[in-house]
């Protein structure tokens, strides 16, 4: 006796008690036969008897065009090579399958909520020619049968890049929308940011309007102030982008006043631990006594041992100088050029405020940054 054989008496049992569709009649059995139709194989053994609504779905294959239709409208501005399918059913439908399954001892069989989103994933990869992932999609529908809604999630992307900063008064962060705290709302468009001048906001607003995503949320390869410039070759920075349209960006660069991004281009992800990096720095500092040319040169003496950082947990750290030069401008200002390892609070190291040792410290007389340059910057 074939297998199809041994099936019928089963099949016919189950067609006495409840009336199934030719999707649902076929499920059962299928994986049994290694028949990859469910449609075909129901059909065939239901011989057109299923006439009245099915007992486990209600008929809901039958309308899978209209779901279709709401993944094709919904996805129509969106780039994208792969999709993912997620299906919501009432509980009801998954009762009632799981109680036939149980019912005729029916095992190793495909739920209902597969076998949905295996058509639904089949019909929609004809019609746009795209592939259907289930591992890890550019893009996923969420199906919900409950309320006849779709919802559509496009996986993040991450931009790197550098910029250029040559105008002062332009701060790296971008404060958060008051109303929402960053987390997006009406208010800020889902931004999480309602303003935009800064270097975050510049370049958010570039990527909102290019890429077509709610929020972008930023790595920095260190940071300066507001007052601060920063020339080379630029600070590098990571951004990764929520629920972005696009998925990719065709310009490399773009400036705007006082502001140049560059060399920006798709990675796979912001790096999951801090870059190690390097800051050529130049700074403008006062004492409050007048400066002793001898005692400048005590601050060659920094290239010599690390500097001694403690943050406001009281947690220590250490920062190599790898060069010191000096200037002395008048008799109580100097310019301090000096290459030190990412991470070191400029302000703090010059008053010495847990920082040693700091430029107070060394000169034996209070000191003050006016402002500090990014010569370059390099990372590792």
């Amino acid at each position: 006796m074939s297998d199809y054989q041994k099936i019928i008496p089963i099949a016919n049992k189950i067609l006495k008690k409840y009336s199934l569709c030719d999707n649902c009649l076929g499920r059962l059995f299928s994986k049994q036969l290694r028949l990859s139709s469910n449609k075909l194989l129901g059909k065939k053994l239901a011989s057109n008897q299923n006439l009245s609504k099915c007992y486990i779905c209600k008929n809901l294959f039958e309308n899978l065009n209209y779901f279709l239709k709401l993944m094709l409208d919904a996805s129509i501005n969106y780039s994208y090579r792969t999709f993912g399918v997620g299906v919501m059913l009432k509980p009801s439908i998954v009762d009632r399958d799981d109680s036939i399954r149980s019912q005729y001892k029916l095992k190793g069989i495909d739920s209902i909520k597969t076998d949905i989103t295996r058509e639904l994933g089949k019909s929609f990869s004809r019609k746009t020619k795209k592939t259907f992932d289930t591992q890890n999609p550019e893009i996923i529908f969420t199906v919900n049968l409950k309320d006849n809604s779709i919802q559509l999630r496009s996986k993040p992307i991450t931009f790197s890049g550098r910029y250029v900063k040559t105008m002062r008064n332009i701060p790296q962060k971008q404060r958060s929308c008051e109303n929402c705290s960053g987390k997006g709302c009406r208010m800020c468009d889902f931004h999480g940011i309602s303003e935009f001048q800064s270097v975050e906001g510049f370049i958010s607003k570039l990527l909102f309007k290019k890429i077509g995503c709610t929020t972008a949320k930023f790595t920095w390869i260190g940071g300066e102030d507001k007052s601060s410039l920063v020339l080379g070759t630029g600070r590098p920075f990571f951004v990764k982008l929520k629920n972005p349209v696009k998925r990719n960006l065709r310009l490399t660069s773009f400036s705007t006043d006082g502001l140049k991004i560059s060399k920006i281009k798709l990675v796979n992800e912001s790096p999951k631990n801090p870059l190690k990096f390097n800051s050529l720095i130049q700074l403008k500092i006062s004492t409050a006594s007048f400066l002793d040319p001898k005692n400048l040169q005590k601050l060659k003496d920094l290239r010599k041992h690390p500097v001694v950082v403690y943050d406001k947990s009281g947690k220590r750290s250490e920062k190599q100088i790898f060069f010191v030069k000096y200037k002395k401008n008048s008799k109580n200002t100097f310019t301090l050029i000096m290459k030190t390892e990412g991470g070191l609070p400029v302000r703090r190291f010059i008053d010495g405020d847990d920082v040693s040792p700091g430029i107070s410290q060394i000169l034996n007389t209070s000191c003050k940054c006016h402002e500090f340059d990014f010569i370059d910057i390099e990372v590792q």
